[in-house]
């Protein structure tokens, strides 16, 4: 069994062994599913006693799980609790709150420095994991379609916002799916198997976009995806699959290697259109 790297792995995995756990770390199970926060915050001797169980079997159990302790595990359930929060002056409170003086970052050029080398790692593993293949399929659907939808929300937008432009500097009929008063669906009822459609979206995966990726399914129009993970709801039914793996510094993600993939793809779409 691998160990999970997030808090949704984590509670899958343990909802899936529960019944094969022993009573006392049943107890542990029950108690970490049902309070993420206090799990976030509180010492293993606070959670131990709520439990109620010893701080040993608080360690067993993470050792169950493959984690080397306890603490590990916690740093799943501190993540999650930071990610949820949408506003990021929460966010940094809860990092300095969390992390107390091991908080990794605070003024604004080591927060540069930070971005600058994490970023440069990830952009170096997108380089090293995509395939050639890959990347020329998706150049050759863009170039073959009517028309080229493109579909990303929240934090994904500005990715699907940039593509959008460079396109149509490459006179390709580009439509960004945004919509616009709630009107997703119309902005995709004329969407045929002629056209493509391009979605980006990262976990918390929006409904929206599978939405559209279900409405383009159905219309049978090709599919290039941009995400974080195979099993990602979006890959499922991709024509090319492109996971990505951003950077993450404390609680706040980059997008520098999406915006590398998506300028990349339309720059090599405008040296093959010639």
């Amino acid at each position: 069994m691998t160990v999970a790297k997030n808090l949704a792995e984590l509670q899958e995995q343990i909802r899936t062994r529960y019944s094969d756990l022993s009573k006392r770390l049943q107890q542990v199970a029950q108690y970490v599913i049902d309070n993420n926060n206090s799990v976030a915050f509180d010492t293993v001797a606070v959670i131990a006693k709520e439990a109620n169980v010893p701080p040993s079997t608080l360690i067993r159990f993470a050792n169950t799980f493959g984690f080397s302790g306890f603490n590990e595990m916690k740093q799943l359930f501190r993540t999650n609790l930071i990610k949820e929060t949408a506003s990021y002056t929460e966010r940094v409170r809860l990092v300095r709150e969390i992390g107390g003086e091991n908080a990794s970052i605070d003024r604004p050029k080591d927060i540069l420095n930070e971005f600058a080398r994490a970023n440069a790692q990830a952009m170096q593993q997108l380089a090293a994991q995509t395939s050639a293949d890959d990347l020329q399929h998706a150049i050759d659907l863009l170039k073959a379609a009517d028309t080229i939808y493109v579909m990303g929300l929240g934090r994904s937008f500005s990715v699907a916002t940039y593509l959008t432009y460079a396109l149509r500097h490459i006179e390709r009929r580009t439509v960004l799916v945004d919509g616009l008063g709630g009107m997703f669906r119309e902005q995709l009822n004329v969407i045929s198997d002629k056209d493509v459609v391009v979605s980006v979206s990262f976990s918390p995966y929006a409904e929206e976009t599978v939405m559209v990726n279900n409405t383009a399914a159905q219309a049978g129009a090709k599919q290039i995806v941009i995400t974080d993970s195979q099993i990602s709801p979006l890959a499922t039914l991709s024509d090319v699959c492109f996971v990505v793996k951003e950077t993450q510094v404390d609680a706040f993600r980059s997008q520098s290697a999406t915006l590398c993939l998506a300028q990349s793809i339309a720059v090599g779409l405008a040296f093959q259109s010639q």
